[in-house]
């Protein structure tokens, strides 16, 4: 039997105990946002049936043709890891009919995709998301309600240096017409198109736009543009979200190369990047797709969504030093065998306050627990020992600030710690 240690998958990372604090902060701030704008969890399978991402995402875009974590399973059916939410969560509302019975849906989930890119900074085989999407809802006051909330998550996590990019893609028609013009346009310059915009020349030429190589943004910037081709309803549509957004004073560009990775996009799309990830600097991104509820076999239901990279925001907590996660409250210190039995009952009176505790285990002297108290965090210590157990109290110590040390009966020691969270 081979020895060499095992490792994880390559592009899928660990969060260690000292990383979750930062995820578990920024999971607690999300979802008290989504609650504050009235937005209910929906969890929908990892695993899904393949053909759900070729009818939703479509067969040209890079995703289904190279990206997609894919195999056949023991009953001969195509499967796939979900690299995406919204054609899953879709799916679900169709299967259960929970837009034709309970009316325009506010909805979000969160949790694990899969995608079989080259690893980077910012971009994993195995990444999160938060998902929101919003169902049965016509807009653009919705598409502005989502770009607004975004602003305020960005502010409730001390995120800075994000920046807003807008575009509108226009109805089915507006795209087919400009579709047109763009793939004539591009086949003047077919030789100077690298690999990657001469695939996708005839299956998806829209992607071209979105190329990031150097060599061909000379040819990408002279492209026809496709806001010549959207019809005036589109265009109101996006003008008055426009409006909204400036109401809500969110700042935004327009960037009319903005064409989103996905075929179900139309109408207003948008993309929010930050400054300081690199090349993979796209941290939330959405816009509306209101086919896809037909493309799926539901009825055609207008809906919009957004969904947000969850380790990138991380990342840009991390350089604004945002959102520290909160320190374990009291590490209990105990000697002595009355000592042992009282401090059980002194931590459970802690937690039903609302308090974090670490109850000392594993044994040691006093000392060798101070130390491992300290090292914890903790903002202060709870000393127990046989004398304070016949008492009834604890020698309450501060650890982060120079309070001393004092006894306390267990409703003082509450209050005191309480009252230096």
């Amino acid at each position: 039997m081979s020895s060499k240690t095992i490792q994880s998958v390559r592009g899928m990372k660990d969060v260690l105990p000292d990383e979750s604090p930062l995820w578990l902060s920024f999971e607690e701030t999300v979802r008290a946002w989504l609650r504050s704008y009235g937005y209910r969890n929906i969890r929908m399978p990892i695993l899904e049936p393949t053909d759900l991402f070729k009818r939703s995402i479509g067969e040209a875009t890079d995703i289904v043709e190279k990206e997609m974590f894919t195999f056949v399973d023991r009953e001969k059916d195509s499967l796939t890891l979900r690299p995406e939410g919204t054609a899953s969560c879709i799916r679900a509302l169709i299967q259960h009919g929970v837009v034709t019975s309970g009316g325009p849906q506010r909805l979000y989930y969160e949790g694990p995709m899969f995608r079989h890119e080259r690893p980077q900074k910012g971009r994993y085989r195995q990444f999160h998301q938060v998902g929101v999407e919003a169902v049965g809802f016509p807009g653009p006051d919705i598409d502005a309600e989502h770009l607004v909330m975004c602003s305020r998550l960005w502010g409730a996590l001390g995120v800075q240096g994000v920046t807003l990019d807008l575009n509108n893609l226009g109805d089915a028609k507006a795209r087919e017409r400009y579709r047109a013009r763009l793939v004539k346009y591009l086949e003047k310059h077919e030789q100077a198109l690298d690999a990657d915009s001469r695939r996708r020349l005839h299956a998806n030429p829209l992607r071209v736009l979105d190329s990031k190589n150097p060599a061909m943004q000379e040819i990408i910037e002279g492209a026809p543009r496709l806001a010549e081709d959207i019809d005036d309803p589109s265009a109101q549509g996006f003008d008055a979200l426009q409006e909204i957004l400036r109401a809500a004073k969110v700042d935004y560009r327009i960037n009319p190369r903005l064409v989103r990775g996905l075929d179900y996009y139309n109408g207003a799309v948008y993309e929010w990047t930050g400054s300081g990830l690199g090349a993979q600097n796209a941290v939330c991104a959405g816009g509306r797709y209101d086919g896809l509820t037909a493309q799926l076999g539901g009825a055609p239901i207008p809906a919009c969504g957004f969904a947000i990279g969850v380790e990138r925001v991380l990342e840009l907590i991390r350089a604004g030093k945002g959102a520290p996660a909160r320190a374990v409250d009291v590490y209990i210190v105990r000697q002595g065998q009355s000592a042992a039995a009282f401090s059980w009952q002194v931590a459970e009176q802690f937690r039903d306050a609302g308090l974090a505790v670490l109850l000392h285990c594993g044994g040691g002297n006093m000392a060798a627990q101070m130390r491992r108290a300290d090292a914890s965090g903790a903002r202060f210590a709870a000393v127990i020992g046989d004398n304070e157990a016949a008492a009834g109290v604890v020698s309450l110590k501060a650890l982060r600030e120079d309070a001393g040390q004092a006894q306390a009966t267990i409703p003082e020691a509450i209050f005191r710690i309480a009252r230096h969270g």
